[in-house]
């Protein structure tokens, strides 16, 4: 069986750092393209970063230069270093394939505020 398991949310001050972890169970993430979504309160759900099986990155310009996405083949998981949080970034975060074609896991809270 499939699935992902994201991990690391928490509550931080604007400013602040955290590192998101995504472990891939029933699926080897380094041969496929892997992805990072969140969604916020009443909005839909977006893609914020995305990693290719060769390494290539690609982020949304909301984040470009504070979020960093990276994948440990052995560990078999993908992860999101976020710097400099913002107020905005709150939302619950998930991983999946950048087409979204498998289960969403129940993703990882990450709240911004002072």
């Amino acid at each position: 069986q499939v699935h992902l398991v994201e991990s690391g949310g928490g509550s931080v001050q604007p400013g602040g750092s955290l590192r998101l972890s995504c472990a891939g169970s029933g699926i080897d993430v380094s041969r496929n393209y892997m992805a990072w979504y969140r969604q916020a309160p009443g909005k839909q759900r977006e893609m914020v970063a995305r990693i290719t099986n060769l390494g290539g990155a690609w982020y949304r310009d909301s984040v470009k230069g504070r979020f960093a996405i990276s994948r440990d083949n052995i560990e078999n998981t993908v992860y999101l270093q976020m710097n400099r949080l913002d107020p905005e970034d709150t939302a619950v975060y998930y991983c999946n394939t950048i087409f979204g074609t498998l289960a969403w896991g129940q993703g990882t809270q990450v709240t911004v505020s002072s």
